[in-house]
C-alpha cells in the first residue's frame, strides 16, 4: 500500500494516522448548525485552533451534503468557499476542497488554492475526472454515496454492502488511472452514512481491512458526530457525540484507515497519541 498521499504542494506521509479537520462554511451543517461559518474571521479562527489542536489536513466545504439537504447553486458554494481558500492558499498545511461539482473544482484550481479534492460523488459530474487528470499532483478521495443527499438515506438497501461499495471504489479508481491520474494521488473513502443504515455502516467499519487489502490504496474515514454514532450511543445532539466519534476512529485506524476527517481534532489527536504510545506504534 502507499505509504504517501500525493497532493498538490505536499507528499503527506501516512506510515502514522493523519487527522483531517473539518471547517464547514455552511449554515445548515447537521453537526455545528453552521456556527464557525458567520464571518470569514470565525472562520479562520476555527482553522488556526485545528491546526494548534493537530489537525495535518484542513478540509473546506461549501455545501451541506447531510441527510435530506437540497443541493444549493454553484455560485452559492463557490462565494461560500472562495474567500476561505484564498486566505488558505497562503498557510503552510495542505487544503482539502470538499465539493461534488467540477465547476467549483476548476475555479479552485484556477485559484491554485487546493492541495485535495475530496468528492462524495467520486468524481462523477460531468468532466470531473478530466479537470483532475489536467493536474499533476492535486490529491483525489474517492468517496461511495448511494443515491444523492437528498435521497440517499430512503430505505437504502445493499444485498452486499462489502462488495457493493468496494466494487463502486474499484470502478472509480480504475476510471482515474484510464485517465492517467496516478494511484499515489487517490484515497477511497466508504462513505459512512452515506445510503447506508446503522448495519450497513457497522459491517463496513468491520470489514475496513479488506477494502484495505483490496484496493492497495489508502483508506480515507468521515464518521465524526454521525447518525451512526448517535444510533449506537442514544446520543441525539452531535455535540454530544464526541467520545464516540473518537472510539470509532480509533477502530477505524486498528483497521487500516490512514486519513481520518473529524470535527473534534484535539480529542481525536489524544486518543491516538495515547493509543500509539501503548501499542508502541
Amino acid at each position: 500500500m502507499m505509504n504517501y498521499w500525493q497532493t498538490t504542494r505536499f507528499q503527506i506521509d501516512l506510515n502514522a494516522p493523519k487527522i483531517m479537520g473539518i471547517v464547514n462554511v455552511t449554515p445548515d451543517s447537521f453537526s455545528d448548525g453552521g456556527h464557525y461559518s458567520g464571518s470569514l474571521k470565525s472562520v479562520l479562527t476555527h482553522a488556526e485552533q485545528h491546526l494548534k489542536n493537530g489537525a495535518h489536513i484542513l478540509d473546506i466545504g461549501g455545501e451541506s451534503t447531510r441527510p435530506d439537504s437540497a443541493p444549493i447553486s454553484i455560485q452559492e458554494e463557490w462565494q461560500r468557499v472562495k474567500p476561505v481558500l484564498c486566505e488558505l492558499k497562503n498557510w503552510a498545511v495542505p487544503i482539502s476542497l470538499d465539493t461534488r461539482h467540477s465547476e467549483i473544482m476548476q475555479r479552485a484550481l484556477d485559484l491554485d488554492s487546493v492541495d485535495i479534492i475530496n468528492d462524495v460523488q467520486g468524481l462523477e459530474d460531468d468532466g470531473a475526472i478530466d479537470i483532475l487528470a489536467a493536474q499533476s499532483q492535486t490529491g483525489i478521495c474517492l468517496m461511495h454515496m448511494k443515491g444523492l443527499p437528498e435521497n440517499m438515506q430512503h430505505n437504502p438497501n445493499y444485498d452486499d454492502v462489502v462488495n457493493e461499495v468496494a466494487n463502486y471504489l474499484q470502478q472509480r479508481t480504475e476510471a482515474c488511472l484510464a485517465k492517467g491520474i496516478q494511484a499515489c494521488r487517490i484515497t477511497l473513502d466508504p462513505g459512512f452514512g452515506f445510503g447506508k443504515n446503522l448495519n450497513h455502516n457497522i459491517t463496513l467499519m468491520q470489514n475496513l481491512d479488506r477494502l484495505c487489502s483490496s484496493h492497495n490504496l489508502p483508506i480515507f474515514i468521515g464518521i465524526s458526530r454521525k447518525r451512526m454514532i448517535g444510533e449506537i450511543t442514544q446520543q441525539k445532539d452531535p455535540l454530544q457525540r464526541v467520545s464516540g466519534s473518537v472510539a470509532a476512529a480509533l477502530f477505524a485506524i486498528t483497521k487500516g484507515a490512514k486519513i481520518i476527517r473529524v470535527h473534534d481534532v484535539r480529542e481525536t489527536a489524544d486518543a491516538i497519541n495515547v493509543w500509539q504510545a501503548l501499542s508502541g506504534q
